[in-house]
C-alpha cells in the first residue's frame, strides 16, 4: 500500500457549545495541525499517489477559509459544536470537493495541541 501525506499548521478560535466543558465554552484559538494522508496500491503513470503539488494547493485553499477566524461564525458549522470530530469531516470535505481521488483512501487528522487529535475517513 502507498501512502503520501502533507502537514501545515494554521491557528482559529471557536467555542463549544451544548455542555459545560469549563473555559471551552468561551472563545479561545487554537494552534492547529492537519495532517492529510493519501492511500492506494497502485500508482498513476507518473509514479504518483496524487500530485503532490495539487494536493497541497487543495489543503491551501480549505485552511484559508478557517484561517484566522472563529469557526462559530462559518455555515460549515451551522448547527455543530465546532468540535475536533466535525473540523477533521468539514476539512475532509473540503478536500474532496477540490480533488478527484478516484478510490484512493482520503484520511485527515487534526491535532488541536500536541497531544489530541481526531481523525475522518470514509
Amino acid at each position: 500500500m502507498y501512502q503520501l501525506a502533507i502537514c501545515r499548521d494554521f491557528i482559529a478560535q471557536h467555542y463549544l457549545v451544548g455542555g459545560d466543558w469549563g473555559a471551552e465554552n468561551q472563545r479561545h484559538s487554537h494552534h492547529y495541525r492537519v495532517e492529510i494522508q493519501i492511500e492506494h496500491d497502485r500508482l498513476d503513470s507518473h509514479g504518483y499517489l496524487i500530485d503532490i503539488v495539487d494536493l497541497e494547493n487543495a489543503l491551501s485553499a480549505v485552511i484559508e477559509r478557517f484561517k484566522d477566524v472563529t469557526l462559530n461564525d462559518l455555515s460549515e458549522f451551522d448547527g455543530l459544536n465546532p468540535s475536533l470530530e466535525h473540523f477533521a469531516r468539514i476539512i475532509h470535505e473540503g478536500l474532496q470537493s477540490r480533488l478527484d481521488f478516484g478510490e484512493q483512501k482520503l484520511i485527515v487528522k487534526l491535532w488541536e495541541n500536541e497531544r489530541d487529535w481526531a481523525g475522518y475517513r470514509e
